[in-house]
């Protein structure tokens, strides 16, 4: 295979251009197509039994260089440009963002589906073909601003199907066209991910912002992923779109088994759905019905194969991110679905008389998660801690009716994209320290840990970050206009903008180490503070938090006394393509949710990964990192989960108790609506987030607030030890194997898929 043959050739059929006269752009178009070909001789992976992950989420980010690296021609492929004056870095900014996704939920969704690929196991994605995805972030006068966010071009990895299905919406009817993205695995075959689309879908529809008609449905079904739902007409869209994407699947699904000639009473034999969160419940009641109305089968035969062959995954403790529908809402959008749920909450009431078990409740809402441990053969949780919580309190009605269903498989990364593709200096010097076989077996990363007293070793991962620390400084000063210090410590919390996840608490640390400064107290080293989030935009206090960050980015940066020992930057617009820069240049990784409230976590992997250090709570996946590099290799602060969950139950935690017998938390909250801070920001977004932490604080910012400060200032202190702290850093990277997407997908056929 000549593969600048295959560049030459393609620059000259898409713009007659030698490759020295094409732009980075046109490169990229050029470079896509290279890799289309080259899929396209690859073989797809088959076998008896498919698994359909099913997500409203697949936040993939850019493909090139993924998909490069996967075809095993990166390095040839720069080799190729560079000789002809050409950079593969500045041809991989010119790839627009997919907007397939938010958070952990879809970037966890995307991990999977490469590691599928790379393990050779048969099995496909199935979602929505989002045309602006969440939004644009922009900042405007201190203030979080949406803006479409358009990333369909002509030249696309997006392929247009010629399947098409036929969905309901009571008496309307739109057709749903399949768009297939390629998903290679690494030197392995390949799968697909079906988006679903209508070719109806109006762009022009929105007009300012991401204001747009929700009534018309045929026009707007897949322009955005969580469309606001703030109002009825906001929640009756999402129906539309969850009902939209599990019908495109089942129909799917469906015809496949029939292609293939399997009996679809054999269904749980050759297909398994993994349920991705709520979002695709309907999919199990969507099945029963066409089995039912469409296939000849009994009731009792639908879900008995159903029941077979679709897997839950929960991905939450909030009890308000577990869907649940008003049965009104369901019965005007989709009637024809309702008979079925009302059978199955029939059924499960015969055989189950508690009420927090039922589908349908006093309320008459249809708790989509009911159906999912009812009707499915698996519910995982998301990490050890997390299940545990699950079986423990949020779902222990369930726990103690179907013991055998719960399991746990803790959420995992793709090394190819956040170690071999977004640090390629570290990658080479692991290939040399420690041989490639970690490209294959994460697992091998532990042979690092025979160099930890090697300082050639060390000193060559701590020459590594600050070249990535530099390389990020550069680009945050030509994006962001802030300087940055690479000597300075690089703090950083990247991750959705929730109260659960306490970036507030972040912010009155950086508050309460800015007015240490003013009095004379200056930090051994500097400090950054980077934030990168989004906030929903129906979420006020969110969009406070970001408020005050951005207050405090004006304030501490501009303040001469203050400037030279502290910066803060909250970056615009942070999505997966700004992870790739933030991780592999941090120091201190931040994963400060309130113990008992975050699933998992995966930004806590791929900071680890790319040796930082952990700041964090025992919660989610900080509980096994702990477990892995020891207490003295990790920070961990603030109260425990079984401590949290017991202020909850008892209703005893006041927060304007910690405010007033502690002047630190106090001096430190007041500023928020100090004459300083109203003067730069907007006084009812300050004066609203004040009285949240005062009299509400449902995430118990002030409790572990002392405790934060106090462990923060002694990690900080640590730092100056630089060779206590390069051991730490590559003990980090040696036991972040564990945390491979590979592994949880092997533990997810093994124990639930039973693909081969």
């Amino acid at each position: 295979m000549n593969i600048e043959a295959k560049i030459t050739d393609w620059a000259g059929k898409l713009y007659q251009k030698q490759l020295e006269a094409c732009t980075d752009k046109e490169l990229y178009d050029v470079l896509l197509n290279v890799c289309k070909e080259l899929i396209r001789e690859k073989t797809p992976i088959t076998g008896r039994k498919k698994v359909y992950y099913i997500s409203a989420e697949f936040l993939i980010g850019k493909l090139l260089s993924n998909n490069l690296l996967n075809l095993g021609i990166y390095e040839e492929v720069d080799r190729v440009l560079s000789a002809k004056g050409k950079s593969l870095c500045a041809i991989e900014e010119a790839e627009p963002e997919p907007s397939l996704g938010n958070g952990g939920l879809g970037r966890l969704a995307a991990c999977f589906l490469d590691s599928i690929a790379t393990l050779g196991l048969c099995g496909d994605g199935i979602g929505l073909n989002y045309h602006f995805g969440l939004f644009k972030q922009v900042f405007e006068d201190k203030l979080q601003k949406a803006r479409k966010n358009e990333w369909i071009e002509k030249q696309s990895w997006l392929t247009k199907t010629d399947v098409t299905y036929e969905v309901a919406f009571g008496n309307r009817k739109v057709t749903g066209r399949m768009y297939d993205i390629d998903v290679i695995g690494y030197d392995n075959g390949v799968n697909k991910l079906h988006l679903f689309d209508l070719e109806t879908v109006d762009e022009n529809l929105v007009k300012e912002g991401i204001a747009f008609d929700k009534d018309a449905i045929e026009k707007n079904l897949t322009l955005f992923l969580y469309p606001d739902d703030s109002d009825e007409a906001g929640n009756l869209l999402r129906i539309h779109q969850q009902y939209f994407m599990v019908s495109c699947a089942a129909q799917l699904i469906l015809d496949e088994m029939k292609q293939k000639d399997y009996d679809l009473h054999a269904l749980h034999e050759h297909v398994v759905i993994q349920i991705n969160d709520t979002h695709p419940t309907m999919v199990i009641p969507e099945l029963i019905r066409i089995l039912t109305k469409q296939e000849g089968f009994s009731m009792a035969e639908a879900i008995s194969v159903v029941s077979q062959t679709c897997a839950y995954t929960n991905h939450t403790i909030l009890a308000e991110a577990l869907e649940k529908w008003p049965l009104h809402y369901l019965e005007r959008v989709v009637p024809q679905l309702v008979p079925t749920i009302k059978e199955l909450d029939v059924r499960v009431r015969k055989q189950y008389p508690d009420p927090k078990v039922q589908l349908i409740d006093e309320n008459r809402r249809v708790h989509m998660a009911h159906i999912d441990i009812h009707y499915g053969f698996s519910v995982n949780g998301v990490a050890a801690i997390h299940t545990e919580i699950l079986k423990k309190t949020e779902l222990n009605h369930f726990y103690k009716l179907y013991p055998y269903k719960f399991n746990n498989k803790t959420n995992g990364i793709t090394f190819r994209r956040w170690l071999l593709s977004c640090n390629k200096e570290l990658t080479k010097l692991l290939e040399e320290t420690i041989g490639s076989g970690f490209k294959k077996d994460a697992k091998e990363l532990q042979k690092l840990l025979s160099f930890q007293e090697d300082s050639r070793v060390l000193d060559a991962i701590a020459k590594i970050k600050k070249q990535k620390k530099e390389a990020l400084a550069a680009y945050i000063a030509k994006h962001e206009g802030v300087e940055l210090d690479p000597e300075s410590i690089f703090d950083i919390q990247i991750k959705r903008m929730h109260e659960y996840k306490r970036q507030q608490m972040n912010a009155l640390y950086i508050i309460h180490k800015y007015l240490e400064i003013k009095k004379g107290k200056k930090p051994m080293r500097p400090i950054s503070f980077l934030f990168g989030a989004k906030a929903a935009p129906a979420y006020v206090i969110a969009q406070d938090i970001i408020h005050l960050l951005l207050v405090l980015q004006e304030i501490v940066n501009h303040d001469p006394d203050v400037a030279p020992f502290i910066k803060v930057v909250m970056v615009e617009n942070y999505n997966v393509s700004y992870a790739e820069k933030l991780i592999p240049a941090c120091d201190v990784s931040e994963q400060i949710s309130l113990a008992s409230k975050e699933a998992s976590g995966t930004g806590n992997m791929k900071f680890m990964l790319n040796g930082a250090v952990t700041l964090g709570t025992a919660d989610g996946a900080n509980v096994e990192i702990r477990e892995l590099v020891g207490d003295e290799n990790i920070y961990i602060f603030g109260q425990d989960s079984d401590a949290v969950i017991r202020h909850y139950t008892d209703r005893d935690y006041v927060p304007g108790e910690y405010y007033e017998k502690n002047p630190m938390i106090k001096e430190a909250v007041d500023f928020i609506v100090s004459s300083k801070a109203l003067s730069v920001g907007q006084e009812e977004n300050l004066r609203r987030l004040y009285h949240e932490l005062l009299n509400k604080d449902w995430f118990m910012t002030l409790l572990d607030l002392e405790d934060y400060i106090v462990t923060k200032d002694r990690m900080f202190a640590d730092f100056e030890d630089r060779e206590k702290w390069k051991k730490m850093s590559l003990i980090n990277i040696a036991k972040a194997g564990f945390f491979s997407s590979d592994r949880t997908i092997r533990q997810y056929n093994e124990e639930i898929w039973k693909l081969s």
